[in-house]
């Protein structure tokens, strides 16, 4: 019984989205030369993981984790200046 469950929970579009989110985040963190702590945390603080990652999973987990790599450090590198340039 716990079997299925488990079966369940990683055939689940929560578990794949959470399971891309993480590889997105370790591997533009070994990219950018920071901790996995590190990119989490700043990803977070910019809403990058849930506006991002999560919401647009459809068409980002069909390119090549290179690309996603690059995408997300693009787009955390743009949000943190605005957010820089907001509170300057």
């Amino acid at each position: 019984n716990s079997n299925k469950m488990s079966e369940a929970y990683t055939s689940s579009a929560t578990y794949r989205q959470v399971h891309f989110a993480v590889m997105a985040i370790e591997a533009s963190a070994k990219r950018a030369n920071v901790s996995g702590r590190e990119m989490h945390d700043r990803l977070k603080r910019q809403g990058l993981i849930s506006r991002r990652l999560f919401r647009y999973y459809d068409v980002l987990h069909t390119q090549s984790l290179d690309w996603v790599v690059a995408d997300t450090l693009e787009t955390l590198s743009n949000w943190e200046h605005e957010e820089m340039e907001v509170t300057s």
